[in-house]
This record gives structure tokens, sequence and C-alpha cells, in this order.
């Protein structure tokens, strides 16, 4: 299974069976609505506090996929998740729910694709039949606990992002009809001497090029080989500088094959600044928009690249840099 020195190739090619993805009012206002199973008109969610609210979304994701799956919550052997609040309590407290055997990750933003990479790794080697993952971000939430109190209305740079209100999830299997997991390339943590918590597109940017170019190595293969390359969260900052340093070690990635997940979800007018945050990010756009679009035809391959800013408000307040990490993992049709 391992191919060069950190990507893992899945000979069986788990499948991902079904996916469910839940959004919030300002996610059902952005550029895929559509690719929502569930869009939420408040930001509470019928809870009194913002991590309540958080711990219902992923809840309600990992229904779904288990209902679309046509299965049920004794199904389910592991699960693979986790989020950005302190001790990942909100998965935690949903994993209640599920009452499966659970794995709580905690890699930041990059959270989907190290559990979709871990999922697809134990379904692979026969460990298990039906695996769930995924990951889950609220904006309230996430922002109250990195960096101000809501109601201080602190106005932020133009390199700051908005955390999304989402979760996807996923059920991966080793029988079933939908897109292969065929690869992963797992990360290594990268810290270019950054600090500013306002720009972490610009902090993760050179762990996801690492990454990427890691992948493309360790598998031996050109870019062009998938028709598209898509980092978690970078937004316009990040992606920009990703781009550049793509080019810079000779990577012929083009702008058209390169997205960003943080760039996807919101459109032109939100006041989303440099673009999309949030472990919800990714998933909700890989396991709802991308996933739809290779249904419908449009890619029959895609590299997610998930990427973390692994701080904490603790190390910030040390002044410590921001380490960060990317996974990368390959799904085909």
């Amino acid at each position: 299974m391992l191919t060069g020195h950190r990507t893992w190739e899945y000979e069986n090619k788990p499948i991902i069976l079904s996916t469910g993805t839940i959004g919030g009012p300002f996610e059902a206002n952005g550029r895929i609505p559509k690719d929502f199973d569930t869009l939420h008109g408040d930001l509470w969610l019928g809870q009194d506090s913002y991590e309540k609210a958080e711990k219902v979304l992923f809840e309600e994701s990992c229904i779904k996929a288990i209902e679309k799956a046509e299965l049920t919550k004794e199904d389910i052997q592991f699960i693979f998740a986790g989020d950005l609040i302190n001790q990942i309590t909100p998965t935690s407290f949903a994993a209640r729910t599920i009452a499966a055997p659970y794995f709580g990750l905690f890699g930041a933003c990059s959270t989907s694709m190290e559990g979709l990479a871990l999922a697809a790794y134990i379904v692979n080697t026969g460990g298990a039949k039906h695996v769930l993952t995924g990951s889950v971000s609220h904006n309230a939430a996430v922002e109250k606990q990195f960096r101000y109190p809501n109601e201080y209305g602190a106005q932020k740079p133009p390199t700051s992002q908005w955390t999304v209100t989402a979760a996807g999830s996923a059920i991966i299997s080793n029988e079933g009809t939908g897109p292969s997991v065929t690869s992963a390339t797992i990360g290594r943590v990268v810290d270019m001497g950054l600090s500013d918590p306002f720009n972490m597109g610009g902090a993760m940017a050179p762990a996801a090029v690492d990454t990427i170019e890691a992948h493309l190595k360790d598998r031996n293969l050109d870019p062009s080989y998938y028709d598209l390359i898509v980092t978690g969260d970078l937004g316009k900052i990040g992606q920009t500088i990703a781009y550049d340093l793509l080019q810079k070690h000779d990577i012929p990635v083009t702008k058209d094959q390169f997205k960003d997940c943080g760039l996807i979800i919101y459109r032109e007018g939100q006041p989303v600044l440099a673009g999309a945050s949030g472990s919800g990010c990714s998933a909700a756009v890989t396991y709802g928009h991308l996933l739809n679009r290779m249904k419908e035809g449009e890619f029959k391959k895609i590299l997610v690249v998930a990427t973390g800013a692994l701080l904490s408000p603790l190390s910030f307040q040390q002044k410590e840099t921001i380490p960060c990490i990317a996974h990368a993992v390959s799904i085909e049709m």
C-alpha cells in the first residue's frame, strides 16, 4: 500500500457509498446551496449555545449519510471525525448519538481529508465494511474561540476568512456504487514562521504545496492526471501564494485546474473577505458540490488537499508561530 515516502494507494478502491451535507443560513445564500442536503434558517438550530448547534450539524450530516446508504446506525463500525472546538466536543458529543467505535481527530481544517484517508485505509485492509467520516464547523462557535467575542464586533483585515457553518459526512464501504478513494498522501507539519491568525491562507499555502508535490512524486504523476486539484480553504491570499509556489517548483498546474473550497462555497458580494475557512468547509464542498459534479460526469479524477492551521488561542497568546499541515486524497469515478 505504501507508495513512495508518504502515500497510500488503495488497491481495493474503497467506495464513497453516501454522503450528508448540512449548512447554515449564510451558506444558503452562497454559491452552492443546491449541493446541501439540508440548510438551516438560523445559527442556533433550536439549541441554547452555538457549540450545541455545531453538535447538531454533525449529527444531522451523519444521520443523512446513513439514511441515504439505506443502513442503520448499527451498521457503522467506526467513526473518524473532528472539529475545531476545544477537545473536539461537538463531534465527540454527536458520536454518542451514532454509538459506534469512535476515533476523534484534530487536524484543524485538514480534518476532513485526514478522516477520509484513515477511513479508506481501514476499509481497504479489511478492517471494516462501513466507516463513517466527516467534519464540522460553526461560524459563531469558532469565531468566539479563536478570535474575539462575537458581540465585540471587531473589524478584520482583508486577509481574514469567514468560518463556514456546515458539516459534511461520508460512509466509506468495501462494496456498492459511487466514486472510489484511490490514494492518500499524508501531510507533514510545515511552519514558515507566520504568526498572524488573520492570515491563515498565507500560513497554510506552503503545506498545501508540499503535500501536492509529494503526492505527484510518490505516484509518479503529472498534474494533468487530475481534472481538478482543489485545496481545503486557502482563500484568495493562500491560493495565489500556493499557485505561485507550484510554478516556482516547476509543477505545471493550470489556473483552471487549481481551485479552492474556500472560494467555491460563497458567491461574490458576500462579506467573507479573503474567502471561507473552517473544518466544515472542505467537508461540505467535497461531499456535496464536488462529488455531485463527479456523478454528473464533469470530473472523473480529483485531488482534494485539505489544509489546516494547527494553532490554538493559547499558542497565539504565547507568541508561537503557526504550524500547518495538508492531507491529500484522490477520488476517482
